[in-house]
């Protein structure tokens, strides 16, 4: 596969054990160890060569499925795909203008790259400006580069904590649309939650994210829970605020209003809350080291979650308990979209939406 401007290589947390067995048949597959149509050895013995249950083998193989380098069928096995004719290769952009960021959609990216290297697709992408403003200006030049490049389709995801993201977001899937190539957005909807854009999406199911922290910290014995967010985040942050105030509800709790710029002593002293849903882990860890330094003990005093599961999350000065955003497998599923987009172009409007990993560390309470 052919790349331009490729993204650099993860240094995030220790990888899980399918990610391990995963990568090791790949290389099998990448270094012709095995050939293309061979049949792979059956998951009992792959279980056993990796010394995994066969559920772990299971998913390790349905990645490399979505992937398309391998192809499974029932009651006969799994089987290495054979390479397509050069002639079936699509040149595709990636517009992510918080690509640079590196903690997100630096792995989803990479994991779009890699679910089209099967079929020999080539990636056009860049990294934006940190600034609102350069920001908004970027997603605009990309889109219009992208526009003259004919590319077959873009992974789009919206723009977002700029003064005019709405506009420049729903400009950017109009322009796309009108030059008759296909968006598939990547872990964000151009319109406000709970509006549906007529785009497919892969990403998570933001809502339930939001829900399911939220009753964790229930279960660990909180009843007084505030949400903490940036105001004029992405769509993302409204549905996990929607899901909050579900889990509330549903377990007769009244919701804590965490208002943006209010002092945070002040808000403490006036509500006394015992947990805290942060929005993202970045929140999380800026809240975190305030709550510290004005001598709040985590999580004696109060219990905190994220979500995504950055890097640095298991390092903070309390680690933090988060729920792991899938983020190789969003950027498969997002692929996934686009060729079937591209097959068949009047199908109806699809979401995929992954499950997370809630991994639970110490800023919660809970073993």
């Amino acid at each position: 596969m052919r790349q331009e401007t490729p993204v650099p290589a993860s240094t995030g947390p220790k990888k899980l054990r399918y990610h391990t067995i995963r990568e090791a048949i790949r290389r099998d597959i990448e270094t012709r160890r095995v050939s293309p149509g061979e049949r792979l050895p059956s998951d009992a013995e792959l279980a056993v060569r990796f010394d995994a249950s066969r559920l772990t083998v299971i998913r390790a193989l349905r990645e490399l499925e979505t992937e398309g380098l391998v192809h499974r069928r029932a009651g006969s096995g799994t089987f290495v795909r054979s390479a397509p004719a050069a002639a079936a290769t699509h040149t595709f952009g990636i517009l992510m203008p918080d690509l640079g960021d590196g903690e997100v959609f630096e792995p989803i990216a990479r994991g779009i790259a890699r679910a089209g290297e099967a079929l020999h697709h080539r990636m056009l992408w860049g990294n934006a400006p940190a600034s609102g403003q350069q920001k908004e200006q970027y997603a605009d030049e990309l889109c219009r580069y992208f526009i003259d490049r004919k590319v077959s389709g873009v992974f789009f995801a919206p723009v977002e904590l700029t003064a005019h993201q709405d506009d420049i977001n729903r400009r950017i899937a109009a322009d796309l649309t009108s030059a008759g190539i296909p968006v598939v957005l990547v872990d964000r909807c151009v319109l406000p939650y709970p509006q549906r854009s007529h785009h497919d999406l892969a990403g998570i199911d933001n809502h339930r994210a939001g829900y399911r922290m939220t009753a964790h910290l229930i279960g660990s014995g909180c009843r007084s829970i505030a949400f903490a967010y940036r105001p004029g985040s992405a769509p993302t942050v409204d549905a996990r605020l929607a899901g909050y105030r579900c889990a509330l509800q549903q377990h007769g709790l009244v919701e804590v209003p965490l208002p943006s710029g209010a002092p945070l002593r002040e808000f403490v002293e006036q509500h006394r809350p015992d947990g805290i849903v942060c929005a993202n882990d970045l929140t999380a860890a800026r809240l975190m080291h305030d709550l510290l330094k004005m001598g709040i003990r985590i999580p004696e005093d109060i219990r905190m979650v994220g979500v995504n599961d950055v890097k640095y999350a298991g390092f903070l000065p309390v680690p933090l308990t988060t729920l792991r955003q899938p983020c190789h497998e969003i950027g498969g599923a997002a692929m996934t979209l686009m060729l079937e987009r591209q097959a068949s172009p009047e199908a109806p409007v699809r979401d995929i939406l992954l499950d997370c990993e809630l991994v639970v560390r110490q800023s919660c309470g809970a073993k």
